[in-house]
């Protein structure tokens, strides 16, 4: 099998689906048509640059440049955690929880597939190593930035019931520990239910890349499965530093609950 390369032309035919479908909004007054053609013109741009940049990476092999995308990659999708919340942490706590929490889980379990299963020579071979952590951290983005919103809003909608139970002597955490247990349940049902319906319901996209690329599809299947547990031990990680990191922020010293540290997005 080898890889067939695509053109300008055939990639132009796939926009088609876009324009009819930022078309169909526009008939349907669904209000979404603009941000149908911004999203994908985004991504078509990011996607491009990306290909040129790793290019280039690949045939450097300099751990600085690994690093440095890596450190970029970390950044975006702390902002992105960030702009999902609909009540979020004022000041820099609102980024810092994310970003601490997948640079924790992310880097963490992107090593430890580097390190002791993979074990590419050199360990930071760009060619594993940034799909790897790009796969890790859009994943494992997701669990926190669900976890962290449900957390916020729950504490926000359940203040009272929260205030009672601090007036009957509970600490902060003991007062929290449903909505705790709620939000992390929350971020991690997203790759239980993809787990779950891999091989029946759906082919999941590393996989199906590769196949498209030439690979064997056994080798295929071993590396998504591989991708898999990776994604979901860094969504578990990063969710439970994300709430645990969340929920200290939620009270003081004193055990009060500070819901004046949390801002409504706009």
């Amino acid at each position: 099998m080898s890889l067939i390369i695509l053109t300008p032309f055939d990639l132009a035919i796939t926009s088609a689906l876009i324009l009819l479908m930022a078309f169909l909004s526009w008939r349907l007054h669904l209000g979404v048509g603009r941000q149908f053609l911004i999203a994908a013109l985004r991504s078509a741009v990011q996607l491009i640059l990306l290909g040129y940049v790793l290019k280039i990476i690949f045939a450097e092999q300099a751990f600085w440049m690994v690093l440095l995308l890596g450190s970029i990659m970390l950044g975006v999708a702390g902002y992105e955690v960030l702009s999902r919340q609909r009540r979020r942490f004022s000041g820099w706590w609102g980024y810092g929880v994310g970003a601490t929490a997948m640079s924790i889980s992310s880097f963490s379990v992107t090593l430890i597939a580097l390190l002791i299963v993979i074990q590419p020579t050199p360990w930071y071979q760009p060619q594993y190593a940034i799909p790897l952590l790009g796969m890790l951290l859009g994943n494992t983005m997701t669990g926190i930035a669900v976890g962290l919103d449900n957390l916020t809003r729950s504490a926000w909608e359940k203040r009272e019931l929260i205030e009672a139970q601090l007036i009957l002597g509970r600490r902060g955490i003991e007062a929290i520990r449903t909505i705790r247990r709620d939000a992390l349940r929350s971020g991690m049902i997203p790759i239980i239910n993809t787990m779950a319906a891999a091989g029946l319901v759906s082919l999941p996209g590393m996989m199906t890349g590769q196949i498209l690329a030439g690979v064997e599809p056994l080798e295929a299947a071993k590396y998504q499965l591989l991708i898999m547990y990776l994604i979901a031990g860094g969504t578990g990680l990063g969710s439970l530093a994300a709430i645990w990191l969340g929920s200290e922020r939620l009270f003081d010293d004193r055990h009060r609950l500070r819901l004046d540290r949390l801002t409504t997005s706009k």
